[in-house]
């Protein structure tokens, strides 16, 4: 396909934006990735919490890969963010249902951005080998 000069911008400009695009879809993937991780984490820590008798000495993450050793006490609740900057307490098995629940959100919201940058990869690599082939053929021809 034969760009003139006006194509040949716009295909700069459009190819210019789907980077900007890719960037920022890869950096929101990369958000989601981290908040499933710290979701599967406080997830896990619930279920153990949720399972340990009163008395029981408990590993319970803080953060960057780091635990703490905390011993269960009788009242099993726990402090949960529900979105801007709320918090409430739950019930540690309600609050184990919640990170779960949590969870499928974010794996459902990080398969629709993986899929959203994938599609935009395809379209830029489609677009990258027009305008390759275009400049290709303007270098033959002078």
């Amino acid at each position: 396909m034969k760009m003139d000069d006006d194509e040949l911008r716009r295909a700069l400009a459009v190819l210019d934006s789907y980077n900007a695009q890719l960037e920022t879809l890869t950096r929101q993937v990369e958000v989601l990735q981290l908040s499933l991780q710290e979701t599967s984490r406080a997830g896990e820590a619930l279920k153990a919490i949720g399972t340990a008798k009163e008395g029981d000495e408990i590993l319970v993450p803080v953060g960057a890969g780091t635990f703490i050793p905390a011993i269960v006490s009788g009242k099993k609740t726990a402090i949960v963010g529900v979105g801007s900057r709320i918090s409430v307490e739950k019930d540690v098995s309600v609050a184990s249902d919640f990170m779960a629940t949590r969870g499928s959100e974010i794996s459902e919201a990080l398969k629709k951005s993986i899929s959203a940058l994938s599609e935009m990869e395809m379209a830029a690599e489609r677009l990258t080998v027009a305008v390759q082939q275009e400049y290709r053929s303007r270098q033959i021809v002078e």
